[in-house]
């Protein structure tokens, strides 16, 4: 039986025509792009076990994407200096691979990961988004605050039970901890709501955005967001954003290898089976 490398695949996408990450037969995924790149240029089951830090929704983007997979080494040794070009070689231009890393065994792209970080953007010019950012801005049709959305945000910081922004899993708990949320405003005018934790659970991100956008133009009080902290079940009342607005940008990992596999030990016991 042959040995395995572990390798770190750094990957960006435009989520606009993928059904998502995770592979689904009949859909385009990127999860099944990149298998299948690595299928061609490594043989079929030369690559094994595809893990992701976060199994993005359709139509979300992302630059700072983090995965892992097993490679054979009779396959990994002769290309381990050019599997990221060979890749983006294959690959379709939605889809980049940055990096390639042999990284230990410990390394799990999920569980070893102590945060994901998201950014939202948001236009409220009247015109809406530029003809050239329409797929990753959201444009929306009321003046917003920029004090307003900040305020309503510090009343998210935390950890909390977050069921009123989550769609509910049986035997999943909605508990998180967001160790940041804040706006701000570019030179260009667009806003960017930036959101990071250990994890989060479906739908979390583009709840919380609504319900703050809700605050931001006037319709909501700041502290409305905060307070729906109390249910315990979905807030009907809460909109769940466009996909196409969202962004992963960066996933957090230990500084030391060492400390892989006790915080992906951690992570197990605090999350499963909650989504990443």
């Amino acid at each position: 039986m042959s040995q395995v490398t572990r390798v770190r695949l750094d990957v960006a996408y435009d989520g606009a025509d993928f059904s998502g990450w995770a592979a689904q037969p009949t859909r385009r995924t990127v999860a099944g792009v990149l298998q299948a790149a690595l299928d061609r240029i490594l043989g079929p089951e030369a690559a094994t076990g595809l893990t992701v830090a976060g199994r993005t929704d359709a139509g979300v983007h992302a630059t700072g994407q983090v995965c892992h997979a097993d490679l054979a080494d009779p396959a990994w040794r002769p290309v381990e200096h050019s599997l990221d070009r060979r890749l983006n070689a294959v690959l379709p231009p939605d889809v980049r691979v940055r990096a390639v890393t042999a990284v230990p065994a410990g390394f799990d792209a999920r569980f070893s990961a102590t945060f994901r970080r998201y950014e939202y953007r948001v236009t409220d010019a009247p015109y809406g988004a530029e003809p050239l950012r329409r797929h990753e801005v959201l444009a929306w049709p009321r003046p917003l605050d920029l004090d307003r959305l900040n305020a309503a945000a510090r009343g998210l910081v935390g950890e909390h039970d977050y069921a009123a922004y989550c769609r509910r899993k049986e035997h999943a708990t909605t508990v998180r901890e967001l160790t940041r949320l804040d706006w701000r405003r570019d030179p260009d005018g667009l806003l960017v709501g930036t959101v990071q934790a250990d994890a989060f659970c479906q739908s979390m991100v583009r709840s919380l955005v609504g319900a703050m956008l809700l605050a931001g133009d006037g319709r909501r009080p700041t502290d409305w967001p905060g307070a729906l902290l109390s249910r315990r079940e979905r807030a009907s009342e809460v909109t769940v954003v466009p996909a196409h607005g969202l962004t992963l940008v960066a996933v957090g990992y230990p500084e030391d290898p060492a400390e892989y596999v006790r915080r992906a030990d951690t992570t197990r016991r605090l999350r499963l089976p909650a989504q990443a």
